[in-house]
């Protein structure tokens, strides 16, 4: 059955759900008759969050992860090790990496991966600031923990040679052990992320 059989407002609905990452069109009707079963206060409470989101998050204007205060409360607690960096794909890493406990550094969020295919060159990402934060401030090591995939392994090689060209002195680790080449850091469990983060190699 095509949404074009649906009241408009409906197959409005299920057209916009179709239109989030990893939803086809089955899984964006059902979520949507859903939302239609469910009490009135539900949906608008729904509505609410995704205004409110789009209102009140915006990137960190330090490590770029997502926040609704800025700086985020990672870069202004006094309780981080500051002479540690990790660099992570997004926020989602980010997050994983956090609830794995496995490091207790800053944290720098590049949004995204280098793929030339896609158009994604060193000026789409956060690497600029990158850069300018290893200037700026008093960092003893770059941990790499960027997923291991075609991309990330092709961002990881280009940061490792700006920051040795940069700060030589700097030491460049990545995460290694428990991490398998095609994963994804996001939805790897606490165990396998704190042993990746605990093993990582110099690079």
């Amino acid at each position: 059955m095509g949404t074009s059989l649906y009241p408009p407002p409906l197959a409005r609905l299920i057209a916009s759900f179709s239109r989030l990452p990893g939803i086809g069109e089955k899984t964006a009707t059902r979520l949507a008759l859903h939302i239609l079963r469910r009490p009135e206060s539900e949906a608008l409470e729904l509505a609410r969050s995704l205004t409110e989101v789009k209102e009140k998050i915006r990137s960190c204007s330090i490590c770029f992860n997502l926040t609704e205060e800025d700086p985020c409360p990672l870069c202004r607690s006094q309780e981080r090790e500051t002479g540690i960096l990790c660099v992570v794909e997004g926020p989602g890493d980010l997050l994983a990496l956090e609830k794995a406990g496995g490091i207790r550094g800053k944290y720098h969020v590049l949004q995204g991966t280098l793929s030339p295919l896609d158009g994604v060159g060193p000026k789409d990402l956060r690497i600029r600031e990158l850069m300018d934060r290893l200037d700026r401030e008093n960092i003893r090591e770059v941990v790499l923990a960027v997923n291991p995939t075609a991309e990330g392994e092709a961002t990881i090689s280009f940061l490792v040679e700006q920051i040795r060209a940069r700060k030589p002195d700097v030491r460049l680790t990545r995460i290694a052990y428990g991490i398998p080449m095609g994963g994804d850091i996001k939805y790897m469990d606490n165990r396998t992320l704190k042993t990746a983060l605990e093993s990582r190699r110099e690079t």
